[in-house]
C-alpha cells in the first residue's frame, strides 16, 4: 500500500510539473500546497522524481511506471519498499555494481541503451570518458563547501558532533551528503561557502598579484570573486552581471566574506560596453561564461529531457560575442580565465579556438575538470593571455 501511494504521489508531481522550471523551485511549492505530506513522504517523492529524470532520454517510449522502476534500480544502492513492491527480483540485486545492473535492465528491456541517457555524447569535450560520464547520471552528486581559513576545525567539529559524514578534499573543501541541512548545524553562516569542488578548483588558474585590477565579468552570485579574494585580498575588483537582482544578492555574500572594496556594474556583455568601461584596463579577467550547464545536469537531471541540440550553437555564438567584447579591456600579456560548466566541446575547446584565431589570444593552461570522477560538476577552464 505504501509503494502504491508513493507511485500516485510521483504521478501527481510529474503530471503537474511545468517544463523549463527547475525541480528545486517547483517541488517546494508543490509541498506547500500538499501540507499533509510529512518529511519522509517529501523525501521519498523527491527521490523518485529526481531518479526518474536521471534516466534522461533512455527508454523514452516505455511506460512511465516502468521507467521509474528502472531508474530506482539504477540509482539506488539500498533496498527500499518501492522497489521491493514493484520489482522484488531487482530489489535482491540492489547491491550490484552499475555494469551488472545495466545488464539486468537490458535483459528486461532490450531497447535500453546507456547512450540514450545523454544523447549528445559525440559532442563531449576531449578527454571526457563517455561511459563514465553517462553512468555518473545515476549517482547523486555530493554537497561541497569551501571553509574559510581559520574555521576548519570549528566546521569539522560541528559536523562530527551532528554525526554528519564528510570527506576532506583538501584546500578547505569538504564533501558532504547531498541534502545536508547546513542551516540547522551552523549558527555562523560566514564560516564557509557552498561551492562545487570543480568550481573551487578553477582558482588554481587565477594567479592574481597584489594591487592588480581584476574584472569578474559574469559575476552572478560572486563565487569566483570570493575565490579570487581569498587568493589575494589586495585587488582592485570590478564585478558585473546583466541581472540586477543577482548583483543585489552578491552584496550580502561579499560582506560576510570580508570583501568590502569592489565596484559593481550592470552590463550587457553582448553589446558595446565602452560607455561603462572606456577608462578601464585589467590585469586579469574572469569570464565564467553563460553556457548550457551540461556539466551540472547530475544536479539538475530534469534538464536532460528539456534540452535541444540547437541550443549548443546558440551558446557557442553567445560566448564568442561576449569574449570579443571582454578581451578589449585586458592589458597585453595579462590573463583571461575562461570558464564554463559545460561538457560540450563547442562551448569549450571550440570557444578557445575562436579566441586564439580571432582575438589573438594564446593558451597557457587548459583542462576539463572531470567532476564525474568525484561526485561533482564537470567544468572547463582555460587560462589565455592577450
Amino acid at each position: 500500500m505504501k509503494a502504491l501511494n508513493q507511485l500516485k504521489t510521483f504521478q501527481r508531481i510529474l503530471g503537474s510539473y511545468p517544463a523549463e522550471t527547475p525541480l528545486s523551485k517547483f517541488l517546494p511549492g508543490f509541498y506547500r500546497q500538499n501540507k499533509q505530506m510529512g518529511s519522509t513522504d517529501r523525501k521519498v517523492a523527491s527521490r523518485l522524481i529526481y531518479n526518474y529524470f536521471r534516466l534522461g532520454k533512455a527508454l523514452f517510449n516505455t511506460p512511465t511506471e516502468d521507467r521509474l522502476i528502472v531508474a530506482e534500480f539504477l540509482c539506488n544502492n539500498q533496498i527500499n519498499s518501492f522497489l521491493q513492491h514493484f520489482k522484488p527480483e531487482w530489489a535482491l540485486c540492489i547491491g550490484f555494481n552499475i555494469d551488472e545492473k545495466i545488464k539486468l535492465v537490458k535483459t528486461a528491456y532490450p531497447d535500453f541503451k546507456l547512450a540514450d541517457v545523454f544523447p549528445w555524447s559525440a559532442e563531449l569535450s576531449d578527454g571526457i570518458d563517455k561511459n563514465a560520464f553517462l553512468k555518473s547520471f545515476f549517482i547523486q552528486p555530493d554537497l561541497f563547501i569551501r571553509v574559510r581559513k581559520g574555521f576548519e576545525q570549528h566546521v569539522k567539529a560541528l559536523l562530527t558532533k551532528e554525526s554528519i559524514v564528510f570527506k576532506d578534499e583538501g584546500n578547505g573543501c569538504l564533501a558532504l551528503p547531498n541534502g545536508t541541512r547546513l542551516e540547522n548545524i551552523f549558527p555562523q553562516q560566514n564560516w564557509f561557502e557552498v561551492q562545487d569542488l570543480s568550481s573551487q578548483q578553477t582558482a588554481q588558474y587565477f594567479k592574481p598579484q597584489k594591487w592588480e585590477a581584476w574584472w569578474d565579468a559574469c559575476a552572478a552570485s560572486g563565487g569566483k570573486s570570493l575565490l579570487l579574494h581569498e587568493l589575494q585580498p589586495d585587488l582592485k575588483l570590478v564585478v558585473s552581471d546583466i541581472r540586477e537582482s543577482i548583483l543585489a544578492n552578491l552584496d550580502e555574500r561579499f560582506q560576510q566574506a570580508g570583501l568590502i572594496k569592489y565596484q559593481k556594474k550592470i552590463i550587457d556583455l553582448t553589446k558595446n560596453v565602452d560607455p561603462e568601461l572606456h577608462n578601464y584596463a585589467f590585469d586579469g579577467i574572469i569570464l565564467d561564461a553563460p553556457c548550457s550547464g551540461s556539466g551540472t545536469w547530475g544536479r539538475t537531471p530534469e534538464m536532460i529531457s528539456q534540452f535541444q541540440a540547437e541550443k549548443i550553437e546558440f551558446f557557442q555564438r553567445l560566448q564568442q560575442t561576449i569574449a570579443a567584447n571582454v578581451v578589449k579591456y585586458l592589458k597585453p600579456g595579462k590573463p583571461l580565465i575562461y570558464i564554463t560548466c559545460s561538457a560540450f566541446k563547442a562551448e569549450n575547446e571550440w570557444a578557445v579556438d575562436f579566441m586564439v584565431k580571432e582575438l589573438r589570444m594564446k593558451v597557457e593552461e587548459q583542462i576539463v575538470l572531470k567532476g564525474y570522477e568525484n561526485k561533482a560538476d564537470t567544468m572547463f577552464v582555460t587560462r589565455l593571455v592577450r
